[in-house]
């Protein structure tokens, strides 16, 4: 009887997880923003926990004080060309570097930054 509530009790155990996943693995935004085949923004851009930001773009921390609502940040990424036809920012959505889907992916991510 002993052995079978032990190996019940392991069988329960294996069932769980003890192991923390990495944030990027809940959050497709932040993989596409740091992705150097995707969204790239750490070519330009200190995100926190990026690894080897450049600085040719603004730090992307605090974008609700920058911009006045998501959609306004989606169009900038969109194209930035639009409101400024001299920025070395890519047009993500108009050159179909990155999807409709994967640029919402980048907003949602980039909006909660603080």
């Amino acid at each position: 009887m002993k052995t079978i509530i032990t190996l019940v009790f392991l069988a329960l155990l294996s069932c769980t997880s003890t192991t923390k996943m990495p944030e990027q693995t809940f959050n497709p935004g932040k993989q596409i923003a740091f992705s150097r085949d995707k969204g790239n923004c750490l070519a330009c851009h200190a995100i926190k926990d990026g690894e080897s930001p450049g600085n040719i773009g603004p730090a992307l921390k605090n974008l609700s004080t920058r911009f006045k609502n998501k959609q306004q940040l989606r169009e900038q990424i969109w194209d930035a060309t639009q409101f400024n036809p001299e920025t070395s920012m890519p047009p993500f959505g108009k050159n179909k570097i990155l999807s409709e889907n994967e640029i919402d992916q980048v907003v949602d991510y980039l909006w909660g930054l603080k």
